[in-house]
């Protein structure tokens, strides 16, 4: 296990290099530049800054430069946000998307596991049909409508929560944007976990272990409920990064201090040094939770384990 950790660390490298090759460029073909939105200033001051920031050298040398710094630890000054690094902004709006984000998935989980397997176990009766079918509604609603509909219905009319804000991460301002990111995930788990349920339950293995007389709950809860969660793990790794990461619709409506508000910002003002940063960020957060899913992989089936 350790030689296949090390294995997928080493391969991760020229995965990253490539992401941040591709967003270097990408985001420098996008017309306009860091300090085009100046309010008049005279050339000269426009000069100054792109010095002050390599941005009058070469294309080229300021890639190599950049490339220099990141082996460094060091992702530059943000443009736009004065007297703030890079990593200073990112380790400020982590923590808030990082906690929203593990609370929003692990209801998800959960809720979305317990459901998948009350269908699988009632399939094709009116338990099953209820459930796929608010699952079928929870992903064809996305957050952002419903989002605001929780804001109305919640905290303008009943007045039960505060529609935004981050309080310092109180339970009360948390519950309404980790609801609006919950539920879609909860859908899309509760229809990966019975289609692994179905499939187990039916695999030889269990039908050896009825035969022996097994109690239904404990075939379900020993045996069954290991290969079902399979496919839920292997969702788990990009939705979880991009629940932590990409909740950027969420942050902008509750006004939360995370991690995706700074990225938007950051593209719409040309803000090169943050862009690639959390775009770093998130490539390397992608890949470690890809590297967690195949260890875990390996506790779950196995077969996995020992190939």
């Amino acid at each position: 296990m350790l030689r296949f950790i090390v294995r997928r660390s080493l391969t991760a490298v020229p995965t990253v290099w490539i992401i941040v090759t591709l967003a270097f460029f990408m985001i420098r073909v996008a017309p306009g530049g860091p300090f085009d939105a100046e309010r008049n200033l005279p050339d000269e001051i426009v000069e100054n800054l792109r010095k002050a920031y390599h941005l009058d050298r070469p294309v080229w040398e300021q890639y190599f430069h950049y490339l220099k710094g990141i082996l460094q630890g060091d992702f530059g000054p943000s443009y736009r946000y004065k007297d703030f690094s890079v990593t200073e902004l990112v380790r400020t709006g982590f923590p808030v998307s990082l906690r929203l984000g593990l609370w929003a998935m692990g209801l998800a989980v959960v809720l979305g596991t317990a459901l998948g397997s009350v269908a699988a176990l009632r399939q094709n009766r009116m338990t099953d049909h209820a459930v796929m079918t608010l699952a079928m509604t929870g992903i064809t609603i996305p957050n952002f409508v419903m989002a605001p509909v929780l804001t109305l219905a919640l905290g303008v009319y009943l007045h039960w929560l505060p529609v935004g804000g981050w309080a310092g991460g109180s339970l009360e301002n948390m519950v309404l944007p980790v609801t609006a990111l919950c539920l879609p995930q909860v859908a899309a788990v509760a229809r990966l976990a019975r289609g692994g349920m179905v499939e187990v339950l039916r695999s030889d293995y269990i039908r050896t272990a009825r035969a022996k007389g097994l109690p239904e709950r404990v075939i379900v809860a020993r045996h069954a409920l290991k290969g079902a969660l399979l496919p839920v793990v292997t969702y788990l790794g990009p939705a979880t990064a991009g629940i932590v990461t990409g909740s950027v619709v969420i942050e902008q409506i509750f006004d939360l201090p995370g991690i995706g508000r700074y990225f938007v910002q950051g593209a719409l003002n040309r803000d090169y040094t943050l862009v690639m940063g959390v775009v770093i960020f998130f490539s390397a957060l992608i890949i470690l939770l890809n590297l967690v899913v195949d260890v875990l992989y390996g506790f779950l089936d196995p077969r996995v384990r020992h190939q």
